[in-house]
């Protein structure tokens, strides 16, 4: 019975107004009772609640700390294609300005400078804390390479915040740094068929022309699988395509710059150059056709006397000869 009348006085609430006390007093005891259990089992369940969370932090050998912004370095692969002067980051500023960083980033010790972090997501969080200076609220957990990429593709999948053309690169880019597929269908939740097509549009659009165009969040896997087919027809680099130094361009939104490419793509493709090849006296022998890096030879043998015929036996020697020209 003493047992049980410490840990109810324990349980009690402690009043600061002696005035209160006495009031109590002249409550009926039932009442006070249930009123010290409704309050007791409240602040058990939250401190219960709390308890569990602390010890699954410690169990994962995670805390939270504030640190400065600058001890923060970047994680090892890049996963966004915008940077910090798009909209969405100037409102993320603005949020943390006024009503502080709600969720932690995610650290780890950084494995190669002692005293410093290396940031596995929240890079936005850190960057407009840092603008604010401000410290950044973080957990940090020890993680090998594996678990940070791993770590950070599950925070973008979850926040479903990376476009298809960001999520293809990340997985390309991971790649050449030596993970396995497995690591990248870990890092990115998806089936080994789908992470193949995502490097390989990757891997069919040049970096530079996806970086001109950005996320193009609107923009889903099969209209990047048709840019990345235009484009092996054509055999277009970004430096040859002058839509991307048009001020319209430059002005349009990340889907309409991809609509603006893909469509100039569509116009050469149906637009192809053409010429004649002719003899002295004016006589064409040969038709040309020229889309992108590809060549189209036309030749009629009943005006030119089996000239095809005998070109295509020659086009081993004549290529040869090419090649020699080529090397030397």
């Amino acid at each position: 019975m003493r047992r049980k009348d410490a840990l109810r006085s324990m349980m009690m609430p402690i009043s600061a107004d002696p005035r209160a006390e006495k009031s109590d007093e002249h409550r009926p005891a039932k009442s006070r009772a249930l009123r010290s259990m409704g309050l007791s089992l409240h602040d058990l369940s939250a401190e219960a609640g709390e308890a569990d969370r602390l010890r699954s932090q410690l169990a994962a050998g995670e805390h939270v700390v504030e640190v400065d912004p600058d001890l923060v370095a970047p994680a090892f692969i890049r996963d966004r294609l915008t940077g910090t002067s798009d909209p969405d980051f100037e409102g993320l500023k603005e949020s943390i300005a006024t009503h502080g960083q709600q969720v932690p980033i995610l650290v780890r010790p950084h494995p190669e400078k002692k005293g410093r972090y290396q940031a596995a997501y929240g890079h936005r969080r850190l960057e407009a804390l840092r603008q604010l200076k401000r410290p950044v609220r973080a957990v940090v957990r020890v993680l090998s390479d594996i678990e940070l990429i791993v770590a950070q593709g599950k925070e973008n999948l979850e926040r479903r915040d990376l476009s298809f053309i960001e999520r293809a690169l990340f997985a390309a880019r991971l790649e050449d740094r030596g993970f396995d597929r497995a690591a990248l269908t870990a890092a990115l939740s998806v089936h080994k068929g789908n992470l193949s097509t995502m490097i390989a549009v990757a891997r069919s659009v040049p970096v530079d022309l996806i970086v001109a165009i950005g996320p193009a969040p609107g923009v889903g896997r099969p209209r990047w699988e048709r840019l990345a087919e235009a484009l092996r027809g054509r055999g277009a680099e970004p430096e040859t395509m002058t839509i991307l130094e048009t001020d319209g361009f430059r002005a349009a939104e990340s889907d309409t710059r991809f609509g603006l490419v893909f469509a100039s793509l569509q116009e050469d493709r149906h637009a192809p150059t053409s010429s004649t090849i002719e003899l002295d006296g004016g006589k064409p022998i040969a038709r040309v056709q020229r889309l992108g890096r590809r060549t189209k030879l036309t030749i009629d043998d009943s005006e030119t006397g089996a000239f095809g015929s005998y070109l295509v036996e020659q086009l081993p020697q004549i290529f040869a000869a090419f090649r020699r020209r080529a090397d030397a």
